[in-house]
């Protein structure tokens, strides 16, 4: 059930940070909501919803699992790989295993950039990388 002040929380799920560790600079200004999947469902996949304030970045990453990331609001970019992606309402944008990505919103923008992200219930942690692809060892990532 949507809030009936704010239609991007939802009432009786917890707003959540992107990724649990404090202090980690591989993101900034993206939270999350873990809509279906952490609570007794018994579905095979997880949807989670997140907003990227302008000027907010998610890691650059990579993982075994897919995912599928539809925009319900504003506007953002995405890189998959070695291609940039303008994203807006009803945009999806499909993640391969191992496609090193990343979602933000600019800085120029005045709303928010939220998506919602479908994943696979059982699926690995993500791995850091940097701009070339390199696997970041010394940086920890426990968003799965």
């Amino acid at each position: 059930v949507v809030g009936e002040d704010d239609s991007s929380h939802w009432l009786n799920v917890a707003l959540e940070m992107y990724k649990p560790e404090a202090g980690n600079k591989s993101w900034g200004g993206v939270t999350r909501t873990e809509l279906i999947g952490k609570r007794d469902e018994s579905t095979k996949f997880h949807v989670r919803y997140f907003e990227v304030s302008p000027g907010g970045h998610s890691s650059l990453e990579k993982h075994e699992h897919e995912h599928v990331v539809i925009c319900i609001k504003g506007e953002g970019k995405c890189t998959v790989g070695q291609r940039v992606w303008d994203m807006s309402f009803g945009d999806i944008c499909y993640t391969s295993p191992w496609d090193v990505h990343q979602f933000w919103c600019p800085e120029d923008k005045k709303e928010t950039f939220a998506f919602f992200c479908i994943v696979n219930a059982e699926r690995d942690k993500p791995v850091l990388v940097d701009p070339t692809g390199l696997e970041l060892a010394d940086m920890p990532s426990s968003c799965g």
